[in-house]
């Protein structure tokens, strides 16, 4: 984990929050909190927490099964992900993950699930219903984000010490590529149509954008913030909407998340946050965007569409993840 500079944030209440119903009233928000072993409810209707449920020891990957009954957990301190059922927030059962399960992503299908497993430098694949590991694929050093391709046959894990990203192919569970990025890349993601990857560089302080067919990086990102220190901008979690107009990346202890146009790659604006920005999720609809921020114990709400803040929401302690239910 990275150090934190304490800074200020700002956040902009607007009356049009209350105008926000529909399909987002059904939306139901999941946060982990790694220092709290716990994982923060929020009702996406009224955007208030509504629940607080026990885990493993130190959560931090969360993500929701494509039916949005289960939540999933990674446990880190305890080797293992925690599954949750969402209607009664108990965990029913626990997979078998290898050692320190960072983050994870699940198969288009539902099933397999893949691990980041930082203390041994593998990636490993679980069947979810058997509870079986299907292969333990061997990265880089710290292996952390994970990616998938839209169709689903290309898997990505960036290593953060040896500052690449491994494409896996799905069907052999075998490393087919690396690609060299800056220093501590964090998280990887695809663009709709899958033909970019973006990595997260935190210590190197840039967004790197491989063209996916010729595994090469065609364009880095940086970042310059008025009166924060460049030691301080450090990207990492990065999501990209749907019709790829727009990329947003948390940089983590400058308290900002990056609005760039996903087409020049050229950073539009900086929205202030709260104090640790770590990771995102949109709603379905793409809507609302939500952010952890580990240093303040809250959550903030953007607007998609305005760009803008709507709320913080506090939550447990030192949120890390952040995933939304599909229905």
């Amino acid at each position: 984990m990275s150090r934190c500079v304490k800074a200020g944030f700002g956040v902009i209440a607007l009356g049009g929050l209350l105008g926000l119903s529909g399909p987002a009233s059904a939306y139901t928000i999941y946060v982990s909190n790694e220092k709290g072993n716990s994982v923060s409810v929020i009702d996406g209707g009224t955007l208030t927490v509504t629940g607080t449920w026990k885990v493993g020891r130190r959560p931090r990957g969360i993500t929701v099964s494509r039916d949005g009954k289960e939540v999933f957990v990674c446990a880190s301190d305890d080797d293992r992900i925690d599954v949750l059922e969402a209607a009664t927030g108990k965990v029913v059962r626990s997979l078998r993950s290898g050692p320190d399960p960072e983050q994870f992503i699940l198969d288009r299908t539902g099933n397999p699930l893949y691990v980041a497993n930082e203390d041994d430098s593998q990636v490993t694949v679980i069947d979810i219903e058997k509870n079986k590991v299907l292969a333990e694929v061997p990265v880089g050093v710290e292996p952390e984000g994970m990616g998938l391709s839209p169709d689903g046959k290309i898997l990505v894990n960036t290593s953060e010490t040896t500052n690449m990203a491994h494409f896996i192919d799905t069907k052999t569970f075998q490393v087919i590529d690396n690609v060299l990025v800056d220093a501590r890349p964090r998280f990887a993601e695809f663009t709709a149509d899958g033909k970019f990857l973006w990595v997260s560089a935190e210590v190197g302080g840039t967004v790197s954008v491989i063209d996916v067919a010729q595994r090469r990086v065609v364009k880095k990102i940086t970042f310059k913030i008025p009166s924060v220190n460049d030691e301080a901008i450090q990207p990492v979690g990065v999501r990209i909407t749907e019709d790829g107009a727009k990329a947003f990346v948390a940089l983590g202890p400058a308290n900002r998340v990056a609005v760039i146009d996903a087409r020049t790659y050229e950073v539009q604006k900086y929205l202030p946050v709260g104090q640790r920005v770590w990771q995102l999720a949109f709603t379905p609809d793409q809507k609302m965007l939500f952010t952890t921020n580990g240093s303040s114990n809250d959550v903030s709400v953007i607007d998609v569409t305005a760009e803008k803040v709507l709320k913080s929401i506090p939550v447990g302690l030192l949120p890390w993840g952040v995933a939304i239910s599909p229905n």
